[in-house]
């Protein structure tokens, strides 16, 4: 959720019920979260729906001619304490939810998609919105991208649909509410349900110490019944099957990681996800389109199905061949050492580990004790303020919905506030696994200067007591981009809401968080931070060096993982075949079949753990974002190269007006062409991961 811009409050409410006050009392607006409790949110719910109910009604029957101020404008200050309620109630749902939370979520998911198609299927709602003339207002700039997309957004859900069809469009949009809810739910149960327990040195073979303390760490946490743990959480089972010299025990971890969703019992997702399917399929056949992977692309940068996966056929050739290579050195490093087996899929990072060690004199557990959580978060911190100016304070004294949240003041080079930065960095079984950007309150002056409150949420694994949290050079570039998300928030500078921060086309919307990735791989920026966390001293030289030369090891095997998910994914939603009941594991293992899929590897993300795109519509048909903003932020890089300067000052402050603050006050290549002057090429991204020939 990207809401939560007003302070108005609810009546009718209780006065008991934080989200009845119209303004919180709290430094900076926070939610007072120390004060919201789980039965204050159906009551919120309700009342926020019904007052919303009632500004809709009244704008779609105002008498008066139809113009942008008394019905676009109207329909964005609209709705505010729903805004709000919303945003605070699905931030815990993702990051420190409960059986009470979960249950409302339930309940809600199906009643906001309908209050939502309600909305969009609003007859006479449409009607003033296709009546604005913006030509005789003499709307801004800003006004009228604000037009153009509301009117894109009424037709995508069906506005000029017969009733018929509108009835059908709504249904399913409840539906998949529910769907996505549960989806989501079942998968946190698979995560939060798994621990493999290591008891006793034997298990613990292999392991460093910084791995050992972190599964010491999560056993203690999961109540102490034993002395290590791997948990589901990527920070602590990538690492495992990297360091452990137990075949069996890495074979088990893979299989519980690579299997979430598809369990059997209450938690399996396949049935839901053939469900999903059959009604995209049905929802974009009804908005007149070929199938759902043409609807959801229809209104991005790619355009079309065809130009995405053009893209990543184009990346996967190389990719496989590589990816062939690599799979043939650790096959040689596993006989080599006597092995009598087959590189397996839960072999390959121990043994690439292996091989980085020969071949780049480069050992993760070297390198960790240089990346310490306190420092990567300093780098990014620093980083922001060298390019855009930025001011970070950290408040110990403000309200936080976990113990673990820490909160910054976000502040420009002259002091006025940019707005508030959260951070949620330790894994936990109340939290979803992954990474996520989001927002308790976004950026905008329509209703006054509202500044906003963003979250960066991470799954690190925490160190015991008293000891620095070590992170990976993955686990630090996972930080980077998070905080290239948050960046896009906080620098947001629009007027209207539906325009704010990360509001934008989804495969433009990746771009400003793996642009700042690069930052992180710059001996300018490692040279200051990567220092040990004991002793404060910079990595030293020549290990720095190795680091930086090994950045495109093992890419082959990287860019195949990521890139058969999102081809599984693109392949799925161009296909109907949920509607006769979808095999889900055999339609993704003739998905694999088709584009000649390693066996050594494992897709980044199977379907039935795919949140990405189940558990929502955000990432649906959608997967292949990351790779087509890859081309744009390796291109968009290479402007500072250009200009001989890492930060440099007027590449930066093309970047803030055009990428960062911009919002959706632009079509995408409008905004990436304002920056960099012209539409990016795809060799960048081929150099940048070692695949150009």
């Amino acid at each position: 959720m990207y809401a939560g811009q007003s302070a108005a409050g609810l009546p009718g409410l209780e006065p008991t019920n934080p989200f009845a006050a119209p303004a919180w009392d709290t430094p900076h607006g926070l939610p007072p979260f120390e004060r919201i409790r789980p039965e204050h949110y159906l009551p919120a719910f309700e009342a926020a729906l019904a007052a919303h109910e009632a500004e809709i009604a009244a704008i779609a029957g105002d008498a008066a001619q139809p113009s942008f101020a008394n019905t676009v404008g109207a329909m964005e200050r609209a709705g505010q304490p729903l805004d709000r309620v919303a945003s605070v109630f699905f931030n815990l749902t993702g990051s420190h939810t409960d059986p009470e939370l979960q249950a409302i979520e339930r309940t809600m998911a199906p009643r906001l998609a309908r209050h939502g198609s309600a909305i969009y299927l609003n007859p006479a709602l449409w009607a003033r919105i296709s009546a604005v003339d913006p030509a005789s207002e003499a709307l801004s700039e800003e006004e009228h991208r604000v037009l153009d997309r509301y009117r894109t957004r009424f037709r995508r859900a069906g506005a000029d649909l017969g009733p018929d069809a509108k009835a059908r469009v709504a249904e399913i949009a409840a539906r998949m509410a529910e769907l996505g809810t549960q989806f989501s739910q079942n998968l946190l149960a698979d995560e939060s349900g798994f621990e493999l327990p290591l008891d006793g040195e034997e298990d613990l073979a292999g392991l460093p110490p910084f791995l050992r303390a972190a599964a010491a760490s999560a056993a203690a946490e999961r109540g102490g019944r034993h002395a290590h743990v791997v948990t589901l959480s990527r920070s602590l089972i990538e690492p495992f099957l990297v360091f452990s010299t137990r075949r069996d025990l890495r074979e088990r971890a893979y299989e519980a990681w690579t299997r979430r969703g598809e369990l059997g019992g209450e938690t399996d997702n396949r049935a839901i996800i053939a469900e999903i399917v059959a009604l995209r399929a049905e929802r974009a056949r009804l908005l007149g389109f070929e199938s759902f992977a043409h609807f959801k692309l229809d209104d991005t940068m790619a355009g079309s199905p065809d130009a995405a996966m053009e893209l990543l056929r184009d990346v996967w050739a190389p990719a496989r061949q590589r990816a062939g290579a690599e799979r043939e050195r650790l096959q040689a490093l596993i006989q080599e050492e006597g092995g009598n087996f087959a590189l397996q899929a839960h072999d390959w990072r121990h043994y690439a580990e292996k091989l980085r060690r020969a071949e780049h004199d480069l050992d993760e557990s070297e390198v960790k004790p240089y990346l310490p959580l306190e420092g990567i978060i300093a780098a990014a911190f620093d980083t922001a303020s060298r390019l855009f100016g930025l001011r970070f304070e950290e408040l110990p004294d403000v309200p936080r919905y976990h113990p673990d949240v820490r909160a910054w003041r976000v502040a420009n080079a002259d002091g006025s506030e940019v707005g508030l930065f959260l951070g949620d960095y330790f894994a936990r079984p109340s939290k979803r696994s992954g990474a996520w950007m989001s927002a308790f309150r976004s950026q905008e002056r329509l209703n006054g200067t509202v500044t906003p409150i963003i979250v960066n949420v991470m799954n690190f694994a925490r160190a015991p007591a008293g000891e620095a949290t070590l992170l990976s050079f993955d686990d630090a570039r996972t930080l980077f981009h998070e905080f290239g998300h948050a960046l896009h928030g906080l620098l947001s500078d629009v007027t209207y809401p539906l325009l704010s921060g990360t509001a934008v086309a989804g495969d433009f919307v990746e771009l400003p968080s793996q642009l700042y990735e690069h930052w992180l791989e710059q001996p300018e920026v490692l040279r200051e931070h990567a220092r040990h966390h004991r002793t404060g001293e910079p990595m030293p030289e020549a290990l720095l060096e190795r680091l930086l030369a090994a950045r495109t090891f093992n890419q082959g095997f990287a860019t195949v993982e990521y890139a058969a998910s999102a081809i599984v994914d693109m392949t799925l939603h161009l296909s109907a075949a949920g509607e006769d009941g979808l095999d889900v594991p055999a339609f993704e293992a003739d998905a694999l079949r088709r584009i000649a899929m390693p066996s050594e590897i494992g897709m980044r993300h199977r379907s039935p753990h795919f949140a990405h795109i189940f558990s929502g519509d955000g990432y649906a048909a959608g997967y292949y974002s990351y790779l087509w903003s890859e081309v744009l932020d390796a291109d968009a890089f290479d402007a500072f190269r250009e200009a001989g300067d890492i930060f440099h000052p007027e590449v930066a402050a093309r970047l803030r007006r055009f990428v960062y603050g911009a919002g959706n006050l632009r079509d995408p290549r409008a905004a990436y062409t304002g920056f960099r002057g012209r539409l990016p090429s795809i060799d960048p991204l081929l150099r940048k991961r070692g695949l150009a020939a």
